[in-house]
């Protein structure tokens, strides 16, 4: 079931002006192997492993509405798209969680069980695509939706980060 409300609450949190490679000082984040271990290509089950790792840990901090922690996920250029919102930069990533948690404290996220796929970018790092699955209460009822997205995560020097958002089928 998808209510408007739970579609706006996501479309208000990430809807913002264009702009983009904004700086923000932010917590150190994620972090693979020691970077020797980086230069070694991961096996696709290594790889796979290490997004479905991430994946948790990124959304740990989101469900706990730690918008430090989840935004160390993501790089300083990250470019977001969203269906209903458009295109955002870090920045306005972040002012648009902050947002989203002060209004929806009870907000969550899980990933749909089955649907996380990871692909290889050459040199640069992973492609990782699923549908997620977001609640919240509402008029005293459990609301919750469905949508889909994309990430493409960079690697460097053991770090892992997210560059690119394409989030859809809100």
């Amino acid at each position: 079931m998808r209510s408007a409300f739970a579609t706006f609450l996501l479309l208000f949190a990430l809807s913002a002006t264009t702009a983009y490679g904004q700086s923000t000082p932010r917590y150190t984040g994620p972090t693979s192997p020691p970077p020797a271990a980086a230069l070694k290509p991961l096996t696709k089950e290594e790889l796979y492993q290490t997004v479905a790792r991430l994946d948790t840990e990124m959304f740990a901090a989101f469900n706990a509405h730690d918008v430090n922690k989840l935004m160390s996920y993501f790089a300083d250029n990250l470019e977001f798209y969203h269906d209903k919102g458009g295109l955002s930069n870090f920045t306005q990533t972040k002012e648009g969680f902050t947002r989203l948690f002060a209004q929806s404290p009870d907000i969550t996220r899980t990933l749909v069980a089955g649907t996380l796929e990871v692909y290889p970018v050459k040199e640069y790092g992973a492609m990782h695509i699923a549908t997620q699955r977001f609640c919240h209460q509402e008029n005293g009822r459990q609301d919750c939706g469905n949508s889909k997205f994309v990430m493409i995560w960079q690697q460097q020097a053991g770090t892992w980060r997210i560059t690119r958002v394409v989030s859809y089928d809100h």
